[in-house]
């Protein structure tokens, strides 16, 4: 008999892993299956899209960045302040981009689940060339990989401040985005 899905509280859920790991696809998944709330996805993409739309918008400007970021963090507060849930999906593989975002949780008491997208470096080189998307070069995906490998170990993101940290399975386990959504579900506030 296999388990059941893994529960995640109600509060904040960080994924955390390098471009094409499989956040989006999973986050989709979820939404599609009825798991999870659209309006509870917080993503940084989508907001950089609906701030500059079409613009051509340096992704690695200093300005842009805090502007969707800042927009993100609010966007996140106010759902945990209405003691919703909350997932903030963008890399988050550095230790800063997380400590902004349990800083967060720990103003309104909101458990922190880190969910981990541990893909080979092969298996992401590979999902990256299928995307759609190509503004993530082959070298920048290989050096989020590596941060993850050093900063995002289940243990160090526990010492951060999550309180639950679990490994969301994908094409290197032989696992599809609707596979591994089946694998979790979300409490209610």
């Amino acid at each position: 008999m296999s388990p059941g899905p893994m529960v995640i509280p109600a509060g904040l859920v960080v994924l955390v892993g390098p471009p094409a790991s499989g956040k989006t696809a999973f986050v989709r998944e979820l939404v599609a299956q009825g798991i999870l709330d659209p309006e509870a996805v917080v993503s940084s993409d989508d907001i950089r899209a609906e701030l500059y739309g079409g613009e051509s918008v340096d992704a690695a400007s200093g300005t842009a960045d805090a502007r969707v970021f800042d927009e993100r963090d609010r966007r996140i507060t106010d759902r945990l302040a209405a003691g919703r849930i909350a997932v903030a999906e963008s890399t988050n593989v550095t230790l800063r981009a997380r400590a902004r975002l349990v800083a967060i949780a720990e103003r309104f008491g909101a458990p922190v689940t880190a969910l981990r997208f541990p893909q080979d470096e092969a298996d992401l080189l590979g999902q990256n060339e299928e995307r759609e998307r190509n503004d993530v070069s082959a070298a920048d995906v290989s050096a989020y990989a590596a941060i993850m490998r050093r900063e995002a170990s289940s243990a160090r993101l526990r010492t951060e401040g999550a309180a639950f940290v679990y490994d969301v399975p994908g094409r290197g386990q032989g696992v599809t985005p609707a596979e591994a959504a089946r694998r979790f579900t979300f409490c209610p506030p």
